[in-house]
């Protein structure tokens, strides 16, 4: 093509950079750049959930869970959760138990038989029994009460039940029972695995029974307890 010659409607100029074109009467039209994949930015997924493809979020979705699992949870099943390989949730299981461990951490990430779950660290367990012990001297609180009655009528119980009654969270109640020698453990649940909770002697001796038949009636006490048999 000479100097002068016009160019053809659709031919490609070699002047332009790559990726544009020239369209007649148009002008020169910029290729767009490709739109970013779901979850680029680091926030969240079509779907809602994070996006766990950096090992810091992975980390702390491991850390969300694990923090309000009442038994050892296995790496399966955290992997079915976050929707991440096993090989690589175990990595970042490993990962956290031995970033606790180095900065001395009052957390202890531990596998217990088939499961993970944070404890406290055993250098730090007499302050934890000062807290608990000191606290036998108060009253119950009404949670404790609450919670204490709902194990006494449905005994042997899970937490889970027990919470599912209550409609809140009985973990630190739970703990705290377990502490004044009110309620002990007694086993697993065949069907769900959770740990079973009973009353003590001390429970008996403290309300002054002579044994669980003694207790009154429980329609007065816990009206919504019979919904228990349906959690």
């Amino acid at each position: 093509m000479t100097p002068n010659e016009p160019s053809r409607p659709g031919a490609a100029d070699p002047a332009l950079p790559p990726g544009t074109a020239a369209e007649p009467g148009r002008g020169t039209a910029l290729a767009l750049d490709p739109p970013e994949p779901p979850g680029a930015d680091g926030a969240e997924v079509e779907d809602g959930l994070p996006d766990l493809s950096e090992d810091a979020e992975l980390d702390g979705a491991l850390e969300s869970v694990l923090l309000v699992v009442d038994s050892p949870i296995a790496e399966e099943q955290l992997a079915g959760v976050l929707g991440q390989p096993v090989k690589r949730v175990t990595r970042a299981l490993h990962r956290l138990a031995a970033h606790y461990t180095e900065r001395g951490s009052g957390i202890d990430l531990r596998r217990i038989g088939d499961g993970w779950r944070f404890y406290t660290r055993d250098r730090f367990a007499p302050l934890v029994e000062k807290l608990l012990l000191d606290g036998q001297r108060a009253k119950l609180t009404r949670a404790a009460l609450e919670t204490l009655a709902v194990i006494a009528y449905r005994q042997p119980v899970t937490r889970a039940r027990v919470a599912a009654v209550r409609g809140v969270n009985v973990d630190g109640v739970i703990r705290t029972l377990v502490a004044r020698g009110l309620i002990a453990e007694t086993g697993t649940d065949s069907d769900t695995g959770g740990i079973l909770y009973r009353t003590t002697e001390l429970f008996l001796e403290r309300l002054g029974l002579s044994s669980l038949g003694d207790l009154p009636p429980i329609a007065p006490l816990l009206p919504e307890v019979d919904a228990i048999d349906d959690v």
